[in-house]
Parts: structure tokens; C-alpha cells; sequence
């Protein structure tokens, strides 16, 4: 019995959420015809504070202890913080819009979404009580499940507006080879096998810095570290990497093919420095097999390419929304409003 009565206690506050977050007399500015309400505006002003507080006392050189009521120009701290408020309400609310054009969600609303999320809190709370597992964080707080939810909604819409031709976002196979023939090398680590020479040298531990910079010169001034392996206490070895496992490098690949890859064939790195040596590279080869790394990353590519098609849609549609604000409304917002 009281589990079912905890339910229909829920049942009732979400209801309750979803009514007044209809209710039109808390609206402060509306996108398009739907309702931003003030619990939003103030929401997503207390997300921005922290970010807009220290841009703010960067750009006018504010002195602590930091106010709202600042002036920044001819506008206040809060004015400023309310106007990047409105632009990211823009912008997501363009993405929840479009959501609920496309099915994803049933309303764009932002109490809907808080109505949500407290059925969400509802029902890990009940598998919690019940032994059941719960995966992620036992209850969200209003900024976990916002974000959450954008990221959600954002990936879906990526899926659905990219299945098929015609759709915004559709990107053809012709599209991935194009972008990987305009620039093969930013997609080729894992199908390019480098040779490469390696000299260590030891260095004494009182070695002077002008020590140093006399032996990087003379490596340097050689062309070929074979040309320079007759250095005291140097050792000259070879080697082949073939970048095949570049999904789980360790730490030595990491090194490896940050230095490799900075390398055109035959050039010689600048000394790394370890402890009591220096270590030089030679790019002795470098070869590409363009077959595999189009293979291998025409996924990747095909998903940047839609990455870039989403922003630019959703920028589109964030641009041609019509923002209307109610001056008197967001005016009655104060310091104390996003600080509490």
C-alpha cells in the first residue's frame, strides 16, 4: 500500500510540475511563439554565473568582492549575464524544438522537461528500493538531467535527420572520400608505417648546457645521426612503427609518434630529454597505405561530417528564431534571484 501511494504521490507532483510550467504568468520572453518562463531564464543564468563572473572580471578589470549590480560598460553584470542567458536558451531551445518536431520528446517545454525529471528521480528511487540496479547517478539534480537530456536528444536527432537521402543531415559515401582526399593525412596515423633511427646519447651529470647545445649542433649540422654514432657513449639502433594500434597507445607510442609525426623523411628531431641522455630520432621513411586508412576511418569521417551539418542546421534555425523579451519581466530578476 505505500508504494502504491508514493507512486500516485508522484504521479500528482508531476502532473502538478507539467500545469504550471503552463501556466503563461511567470513568462518573461517567448522564442518563436513558445513560452521562456522565469524559473528558466534564472536557471540557465545560474549555470552561466560562474563562466559570465570571471569573463566579466577579466574583460573590466572588476575588483572583488564581485556584484551583479556591477557596471560593465554602460550595462550591469547582470544585465550581461541575463543577455548570454537568452542566447543559450536560443540555442538549446532550438534543439528541443526540433526534437519535438521529430518525434523525440512530446513537449520542448522547459517545466516538461523538470516534469521529467522528476519522474525519472521516481523511478530510480523505486529500483533502488526494489534491489534493482540503477546505472549512472541515483537521482539527477536539475543541471545533470538537463544536460543529460540535451546530449541525448542531440545525439537522436543526429541519428534521424542523417538516415536518408534527402535528409538535412545525409552525408553520401562521395562526401566521406572527398573529405578524406582533401586532407589524407589528418586521417592516415593508423595505416602509415614509419622507419626511423634512434641515437642516445649519455650525458655526464655535470655536463655543462653549452655541452649540450654543442652536441645537438653537431647532430643537427651532420644531416644522418649514422653520421654521429661515433659520439662518445652513443648508441644508434632502428626501428619500424606501424601506428596499427593507435586506439590504445601506451605511453612510449605516445612519445613515439609525437615526434615522429612532427617529422618529414629524413628530418631529425630536436633532443629528447631523459634522465643522464639525449635522445635523437631520424625519420628515415614514412608510407601511408591509403586503402586502409580510408577503411579504417571512413566511419569517423562520415560522423564529423555530420557533426559539422548538425551545427550548421541548428545554427540556422537558432538565427531565424524570433526572440521576443518582456523588459518588465526579466527587469524584476535581481542579484539575490541567482544566488539562491
Amino acid at each position: 500500500m505505500l508504494g502504491a501511494a508514493c507512486v500516485a504521490v508522484v504521479a500528482l507532483t508531476v502532473a502538478a510540475v507539467t500545469a504550471l510550467g503552463h501556466q503563461r504568468g511567470d513568462e518573461v520572453a517567448s522564442l518563436d511563439g513558445h513560452p521562456v518562463t522565469r524559473d528558466e531564464l534564472i536557471f540557465h543564468m545560474k549555470r552561466l554565473a560562474p563562466t559570465v563572473q570571471n569573463e566579466l572580471r577579466t574583460a573590466y578589470h572588476l575588483q572583488a568582492p564581485f556584484t551583479w549590480s556591477a557596471m560593465t560598460g554602460k550595462r550591469t553584470a547582470l544585465q550581461r549575464l541575463e543577455d548570454r542567458a537568452f542566447d543559450e536558451i536560443r540555442e538549446d531551445r532550438t534543439t528541443l524544438l526540433l526534437a519535438e518536431e521529430q518525434g523525440l520528446i512530446d513537449s520542448a517545454d522547459f517545466a516538461d522537461l523538470e516534469a521529467e525529471r522528476t519522474k525519472e528521480n521516481a523511478s530510480r528511487a523505486q529500483d533502488i528500493a526494489a534491489g534493482r540496479t540503477v546505472y549512472g547517478v541515483s537521482q539527477f539534480s536539475p543541471e545533470e538531467y538537463y544536460g543529460h537530456r540535451l546530449t541525448e536528444l542531440t545525439t537522436g536527432l543526429k541519428i534521424r535527420l542523417a538516415k536518408t537521402p534527402g535528409d538535412p543531415l545525409h552525408v553520401t559515401d562521395a562526401d566521406v572520400r572527398k573529405a578524406f582526399d582533401a586532407d589524407p593525412d589528418a586521417w592516415s596515423a593508423n595505416a602509415t608505417t614509419y622507419r626511423y633511427s634512434r641515437l642516445v646519447v649519455q650525458v655526464p651529470k655535470n655536463a655543462s648546457a653549452a655541452h649540450v647545445s654543442a652536441l645537438q649542433r653537431r647532430v643537427q649540422a651532420a644531416g644522418r645521426l649514422s653520421a654521429v654514432s661515433g659520439e662518445p657513449d652513443a648508441e644508434l639502433t632502428t626501428g619500424t612503427y606501424d601506428g596499427s594500434g593507435s586506439t590504445g597507445l601506451n605511453t612510449h607510442d605516445q612519445d613515439l609518434m609525437s615526434v615522429l609525426g612532427e617529422l618529414e623523411p629524413g628530418g631529425i628531431s630536436p633532443p629528447v630529454t631523459g634522465t643522464g641522455q639525449l635522445t635523437f630520432y631520424q625519420l628515415d621513411s614514412r608510407k601511408t597505405d591509403e586503402d586502409k586508412a580510408f577503411k579504417e576511418y571512413a566511419q569517423r569521417i562520415r560522423q564529423s561530417l555530420v557533426d559539422e551539418k548538425f551545427t550548421a542546421f541548428l545554427q540556422r534555425r537558432a538565427d531565424d528564431a524570433s526572440l521576443d523579451v518582456d523588459a518588465s519581466a526579466v527587469a524584476a530578476i535581481n542579484t539575490k534571484d541567482v544566488q539562491q
